[in-house]
Order: C-alpha cells, then sequence, then structure tokens
C-alpha cells in the first residue's frame, strides 16, 4: 500500500504528528521500533512540566500559548486528563538564567507572574526553603502533563482516524524516490509515501545521519523520594512544580501526584554522561541516589527522606539547546524533528501540529526560524 505520509517514531513528537496527520485526512503510516508503551525512549516517567515564563528564549512562548490551547483540545478529543496546573516556582540568585530569563519572558509577554523573596517563598510555600539572597517568578499558569497518557492518546486518535500505526518495527533506512515521493525500509517490509515525517528522538544521530546535526544523547535520570512525615505537604493544591536554578546546575521537581506512596519526583536539569541508545545504562546506581539527595536535601527540609525508585531516560539535545523542526534542507517532501529532550515535551501538541503543517503544506504559520537545521550554531 501507498500511503500519504509516513511517520517515523511514535513518540511524543511522532504520535502527535500522527494523530493530527490523520485528523486532515492523510493515510498515515506509523513506525516504532518499540511497543505502544514507549517506555524505552525519552516520553516516560510519569510527568514532564509546563509553563509559560519560559527562561530558554521569550522566542518560544507563542508556541507555548498555542500548546495550552491544543492540550485542552487533545482532553476534550481523547476524553483523558493530560494536563494538571499546580503552579511553578523558579528560584535562585536574581542572575541565574531560571530566574532572569523566566522574568524577560513574562515581561515581553505580559504573563502574569509574582516576583518573591526567599522570606515570602518560604511563605508561600513551607515544603521549599530557599536562601535569604535568592528570589523566584511564581506563576499559575504551570504543573505537568503525562507523558505516557498523553502518547497514548494521540495514537488513539491517530488510530481512529484511520492511521495504521506497526509496533516493534524499526526502520532500517530512509530514501528519497526519483518521482519525489520517499521509501522507507524496516526489518519486515519496504513502504513508499508521498511524504515523510522523521521524528526520531535518540535515534536521530543514526536516521538523521545525512544532516550532519551537532547531536548530543545523553543519560538522565529520574528520582521519586518519600517525604519525611508524609507527601500531605507536597499535594498538588499546595506544593508547585519548581526549578530551582544554582550556582553549578539546576534541579526541579514535582508535587505528589501518584498517591500517598507515591512520593515527589526530583531531577537534575542537565546533568547526565554521554551515551546511545544502544549503550544506555539503564541501571541507577547508589552514588547517583547520593549526589542527588544531598542537592534537594538543601532546598527541600523533609527530602530527600526515604529514595523510591529512580528511572533513567535519553535527552537529544542541540548545541544552543533549540529544536530542530525544519523541511529537510535536501529533500523537500521530508520533514525532520528532534533535540526536544530536557524542554520539549510541553510542546508536544503545537510540535504535531506543524510538522502537519510542513509535511502537507510545505510551510507553517508558527515562528520556527529559531529551529533551523542551518542556523549558525551548528557551524563549526
Amino acid at each position: 500500500m501507498t500511503y500519504d505520509v509516513v511517520v517515523l517514531g511514535l513518540g511524543g513528537m511522532g504520535s502527535a504528528a500522527a494523530a493530527h496527520l490523520a485528523g486532515r485526512g492523510q493515510r498515515v503510516l506509523g513506525l516504532e521500533r518499540f511497543g505502544a508503551a514507549h517506555a524505552l525512549g525519552s516520553s516516560h516517567g510519569g510527568s514532564r512540566i509546563i509553563r509559560q515564563s519560559y527562561f530558554e528564549d521569550p522566542a518560544y512562548v507563542p508556541l507555548l500559548l498555542r500548546a495550552y490551547e491544543l492540550w485542552e483540545q487533545l482532553e476534550t478529543d481523547s476524553g483523558v486528563d493530560l494536563m494538571t496546573l499546580t503552579g511553578g516556582l523558579y528560584f535562585g540568585r536574581p542572575d541565574s538564567l531560571t530566574v532572569a530569563g523566566s522574568l524577560r519572558s513574562a515581561q515581553q509577554w505580559n504573563l502574569p507572574h509574582d516576583v518573591l523573596d526567599g522570606t515570602e517563598m518560604r511563605r508561600r510555600f513551607p515544603t521549599l526553603t530557599p536562601a535569604d539572597d535568592e528570589v523566584g517568578l511564581y506563576e499559575d499558569a504551570a504543573g505537568f502533563v503525562r507523558p505516557e497518557a498523553t502518547v497514548a492518546a494521540h495514537l488513539s486518535l491517530a488510530a481512529r482516524r484511520g492511521a495504521d500505526l506497526h509496533f516493534d518495527e524499526p526502520a532500517l533506512q530512509w530514501s528519497a524516490t526519483a518521482d519525489g515521493g520517499v521509501r522507507v525500509t524496516t526489518a519486515a517490509d519496504t513502504y513508499t509515501a508521498g511524504r515523510l515525517v522523521i521524528c526520531p528522538g535518540a535515534w536521530a544521530p543514526v536516521l538523521l545521519a545525512d544532516l550532519g546535526l551537532p547531536l548530543t544523547v545523553e543519560r538522565q535520570v529520574m528520582y521519586w523520594f518519600q517525604p519525611e512525615g508524609g507527601v500531605g505537604p507536597y499535594a498538588p493544591d499546595r506544593h508547585p512544580i519548581w526549578i530551582h536554578g544554582g550556582p553549578e546546575r539546576q534541579l526541579y521537581g514535582f508535587p505528589a501526584i501518584d498517591g500517598p506512596d507515591g512520593g515527589a519526583k526530583v531531577a537534575f536539569f542537565r546533568h547526565g554522561a554521554v551515551t546511545t541508545p544502544d549503550t544506555l545504562d539503564r541501571e541507577v546506581h547508589p552514588d547517583e541516589v547520593a549526589f542527588i539527595a544531598t542537592d534537594v536535601g538543601r532546598i527541600l527540609p523533609t527530602l530527600p527522606g526515604r529514595f523510591l525508585t529512580a528511572a533513567a531516560c535519553m535527552y537529544t539535545t542541540t548545541p544552543d539547546e533549540h529544536f530542530v523542526i525544519a523541511t529537510h534542507p535536501h529533500h523537500e517532501q521530508v520533514t525532520v524533528a528532534c533535540g526536544f529532550s530536557g524542554h520539549g515535551f510541553k510542546f508536544v501538541p503545537v510540535v504535531g501540529e506543524i510538522l502537519a503543517d510542513l509535511a502537507t503544506e510545505g510551510t507553517t504559520t508558527q515562528p520556527i526560524g529559531l529551529f533551523d537545521p542551518r542556523r549558525p550554531a551548528f557551524v563549526d
């Protein structure tokens, strides 16, 4: 069978692209190297932060505002609760990227927010103990989304809209055809289509090798601790999502969102060893737990408490830590999307919409110039 579009990779971005494309009447084939549960890439871990006062760059804010609209639409279309707003606190020294960058985005886009000193942060959020010389930006429009449930919701919508979804069928290679289409070969079959959307996650260095992108895959670990005295003070209506910009590294965490025995999740923001999907160490070691426990204990008085569990995943990042979303520079029938790890999951619905735009129209009204694979940051 010949398809209109083949989507390679059905994690966060690929599942969203498949759902949007099928919703536009395209004949879609989705190919995924793992099963539908998708717990071996970068779209797992129970929760991902969603926020608007974006310290990475104010250019992301319009995409975030559209993403929020699409998160609500996805919940309506799927009937699944995916996004929970808890408020978000981003704190550290006033000149830290976490604080200064968040304030810059909030001011540039007139986003509602409060600037709090150390005393006020401790009063409003007694689970946290920022230093006296630290300040924080708080916004109500922040919280978390559920990654596994999001992927499942998009896959369900894609299938309901007519997409063929093949799991445990990794793509071995792809090529452009003489008639302006594409050919994709897997271990099971070869498929042809008019268009190709590649959302390879940590497999981008292989599947997009012809682009020569300076991508780095890093091992990252998520940790869950049971607070001393229980999770009551960490309930989502009492404890916000938070990001602390320390002098050496960023640390972030969540409310207790998985019941009385689920603990509170914390992790470092980009602090991992370089790896590949084939060599990823999925075991979390005692020294790693002890290391993050020391950092957590400095800013949350009832953590680390008791260690519960941990999980490894992979970040795939670019040198400037911005995404890659574009039509392939050498093949106009191919759309590529990668380099999202660290801060990409909150954009899943809008990236799916953008990829559908590029695959069907060749352009998009969304601002994606920052994500050009030919940008100066990629030039040696």
